[in-house]
């Protein structure tokens, strides 16, 4: 697996070719599955959403990252993109099959509305939410998908997990003030929680950023450990999935088995 942790920039044509060359390194190396930053074609301001949003997946960069996947073989979570749907917009994550076949499309289902002491953003001014859980079969197993915010809400994950969920990717533009304070945290979290591997692309931090990202793109596996982590910069970074050790977690701490379902659920409404 590869993580990709590209810069992003204002030129949408710069971000694609950024994206062709760590997918052939990724390719190169070997990987089946290669990840992509949220808004990876796309500064991440709201003000900006509307100009690069296009329709998914007949707009140029849904095209360009079918491609992608099938000159290279590999499976391909294309980050996320603005998308225009009919008179709407969504941040949303589309995956690509070997064949450049779309096989899995994620709107992001809860909308960044915050202000904190560096970031003041409200996506809802021009998002909508999807309303979707989004999981994609691999020849490893289920793999489940969400975007950034959606990682803070633990109800997402158990319902991911009803879906026989090995892994969950998540591209995710932590800001540099909730990367420090909460990015380790919530990944390991889920992973542990839930006895899966986590997978989650930043956005490199930017010399002079219009979104301050965090960057530190990570693999976590089902006991919590973080198997590789970037750093500040553009990288690329890989990991192995390997479901021994997820059978392993699972069969010395049963807590998934332990669960009192006689007593609480999750279900999706």
């Amino acid at each position: 697996m590869a993580l990709c942790q590209t810069a992003v920039v204002h030129d949408k044509f710069a971000n694609l070719e950024k994206a062709r060359c760590v997918v052939a390194q990724a390719a190169a190396k070997g990987a089946k599955l290669a990840v992509l930053p949220e808004m990876f074609n796309c500064p991440y301001d709201t003000d900006r959403f509307r100009a690069y949003a296009e329709p998914i997946p007949a707009g140029m960069s849904s095209r360009f990252l079918s491609a992608l996947a099938a000159e290279y073989r590999i499976f391909l979570v294309g980050g996320s993109v603005p998308e225009k749907s009919g008179s709407r917009f969504f941040n949303s994550s589309p995956v690509f099959n070997p064949k450049g076949k779309l096989i899995a499309l994620h709107r992001k289902m809860h909308l960044f509305d915050v202000s904190l002491k560096t970031v003041k953003i409200k996506e809802s001014r021009v998002l909508s939410a999807g309303n979707q859980v989004t999981v994609f079969k691999t020849p490893i197993g289920p793999i489940g998908l969400c975007l950034c915010y959606d990682l803070r809400f633990p109800e997402l994950f158990r319902l991911m997990l009803k879906k026989k969920v090995v892994g969950v990717v998540i591209p995710a533009a932590f800001s540099i003030e909730t990367g420090m304070a909460h990015w380790h945290t919530l990944l390991r979290t889920r992973a542990i929680d839930n006895q899966i591997f986590i997978m989650a692309a930043s956005p490199a931090r930017a010399k002079a950023p219009d979104y301050p990202a965090f960057g530190h793109s990570l693999a976590a596996d089902p006991f919590g450990r973080i198997l590789v982590e970037a750093g500040e910069k553009e990288s690329l970074v890989f990991f192995d999935l390997d479901l021994a050790v997820l059978k392993t977690v699972r069969s010395h701490l049963p807590l998934l088995r332990h669960r009192r379902t006689d007593l609480y659920d999750v279900c999706a409404k």
